[in-house]
């Protein structure tokens, strides 16, 4: 990799993970056949392949061990829209290089390029209201792309109501490593008591048996490739890291928007009593005097008690925290959460019933935050991303006094009964190694965040050992080592944790019939050794 090379671009070589990787070439394609062109000059020279979308990944998928890449950002337009009158459901058709902010804006005002448009999709537009349609896979950077989110089979914070980005993927183009292409459309092509066949567009047949490995009894997981036994086979490629082809179009479902939504921000007395709400909002009966609650949330996220003092700190140095709303002396643990109905008057319905929850668990009424316009909702949202705005931030400050420090964050997912369970795991284990961190995310899925800011290279090692260990937990416990970011590279040893030899075999069999020289986005979810050996 010469010197050029870097410095023109060298900001490919790396994404969120904060890994750098090296490459020998780039190439920016406008269009599928640009992408085949470039698969097959590959596969003829047997140079591996990255694929990169925006680069905000947190796993390193996008970050190249050598060879060439093949960034979608420019392949980034909306080609179509599709009204299914049966479903009363909008799909949107697009490039994988689309933001998910730009679907966002375009959803807003209608506003389309319909240049290239096709009659139908121009019939389609016309049907659709503006802002009564939305894309419901919500991962905190809103600037990921959807071919990315769609690779990892984002999810983020609604998914507590609307799931992960594959139950909104109708349909995908896949360009495979020598440059042939799958069409894959939701109920068309399912695998028979673990054995599939699919047929390419020049008409080559892939066939092959699934892993017969189980994945965990989680509604978040994103560790490996889907596996059922009568699976419909788009979703092997969903998720799939890029390391089965190169998906070029996706088709995603549109939700209807419903007319009321509010945030709530609740602050309870300690943690036990933070995680006995999350189960009361997630439905469970918590006590014998009362029935459960109808709330039914979209979000629930959850905010440790560091995490809280982390942004206090913040509050009172930080300027750029200023337009979050205070957080006083006296708020131990946060809980957030959305709520979406029909009318506000529905909604208060299930506010009055949560603040009797509250008091009965020991809190505090009057320490809760209610947002029922947008402006006042967006507040809450700040409030929400700026956690990972403070951790990234002490991070960076902790790198000045030692550049090979990075953000040790986990991705980690359990059973609801083992919620309790893995929280005084990890608060345990932070404890008795002295280690800064805080814990946020996803509570309603039990899929938390925990981060450790180490302050040197000794704490490093020592979060590293951690996370080890958790992974290992985490899969005995029937959880997922990876959630929503996919594993990339970075999570390659927690997958090992999670599977033994023999089911990772399996696994990377399957890659095998897609990718038989292994050239596509190379020590990504399997580990990387000159000669590719079995794992």
């Amino acid at each position: 990799m010469g010197n050029d090379f870097i410095e023109m671009y060298g900001e490919y070589l790396r994404d969120e993970s904060r890994r750098i990787g090296t490459a020998e070439s780039i190439i920016f394609p406008k269009a599928e056949e640009e992408i085949i062109a470039s698969v097959k000059e590959c596969a003829l020279k047997n140079i591996p392949i990255t694929t990169q979308g925006a680069r905000t990944g947190l796993a390193a998928s996008a970050v190249p061990m050598g060879g060439h890449i093949i960034n979608l950002s420019r392949m980034n337009k909306v080609t179509g829209v599709r009204y299914d009158e049966e479903m009363d459901r909008f799909f949107l058709k697009v490039q994988p290089g689309v933001l998910l902010a730009e679907i966002r804006k375009y959803l807003l005002n209608k506003s389309f390029v319909t240049a290239d448009w096709d009659v139908e999709s121009l019939k389609a537009l016309d049907k659709m209201d503006n802002n009564e349609w939305f894309y419901s896979t919500d991962p905190t950077e809103a600037s990921a792309s959807i071919g990315s989110m769609a690779a990892c089979n984002a999810s983020g914070a609604k998914s507590f109501r609307y799931d992960s980005a594959r139950e909104h993927i109708e349909s995908i183009r896949v360009v495979l490593p020598d440059g042939d292409v799958l069409k894959l459309k939701r109920g068309m092509n399912y695998a028979h008591d673990g054995k599939f066949r699919l047929e390419t567009e020049n008409g080559r047949i892939i066939a092959g048996r699934l892993p017969e490995y189980k994945m965990p009894d989680v509604k978040k997981n994103t560790s490996g490739y889907y596996n059922m036994p009568d699976m419909d086979m788009i979703d092997l490629f969903i998720g799939s890291d890029g390391t089965l082809g190169i998906i070029t179009e996706i088709e995603i479902e549109l939700n209807r928007t419903q007319q009321a939504d509010w945030g709530v921000t609740i602050f309870m007395p300690d943690e036990e009593k933070a995680l006995d709400l999350v189960r009361a909002l997630r439905g469970e009966k918590i006590f014998e005097d009362a029935a459960a609650m109808k709330l039914k949330p979209s979000a629930i996220e959850f905010f440790s008690h560091n995490a809280l003092d982390m942004l206090r700190i913040q509050q009172k140095t930080n300027p750029a925290f200023s337009n979050i709303q205070e957080v006083k002396e006296n708020y131990h643990t946060g809980i957030y959460i959305e709520i979406e109905r029909d009318s506000d008057e529905e909604i208060w319905t299930g506010i009055e019933e949560l603040g009797g929850v509250i008091v009965k668990l020991g809190g505090d009424e009057d320490a809760t935050w209610v947002a029922n316009n947008p402006t006042s909702l967006e507040k809450l949202h700040a409030f929400r991303h700026a956690c990972p705005e403070c951790v990234n931030m002490q991070i960076d400050e902790a790198k000045k006094t030692d550049s090979k420090i990075t953000k040790l964050g986990t991705d980690m997912s359990v059973p609801d009964e083992k919620l309790k369970e893995v929280m005084k795991m990890y608060n345990e284990d932070i404890e008795k190694n002295k280690l800064h961190a805080v814990i946020f995310g996803h509570i309603g899925n039990n899929h938390l965040h925990v981060n450790i800011i180490p302050r040197n290279m000794d704490e490093y090692k020592k979060g590293k050992d951690l996370f080890l260990k958790w992974a290992e937990k985490v899969a005995a416990m029937g959880g997922a080592v990876s959630a929503e970011h996919g594993v990339g590279k970075l999570k390659v040893p927690f997958l090992q944790k999670m599977y033994s030899r023999e089911e990772l075999n399996e696994m990377k069999n399957v890659k095998l019939l897609f990718d038989p020289c292994l050239l596509l986005n190379r020590g990504t979810i399997f580990p990387y050794a000159a000669k590719e050996e079995q794992v």
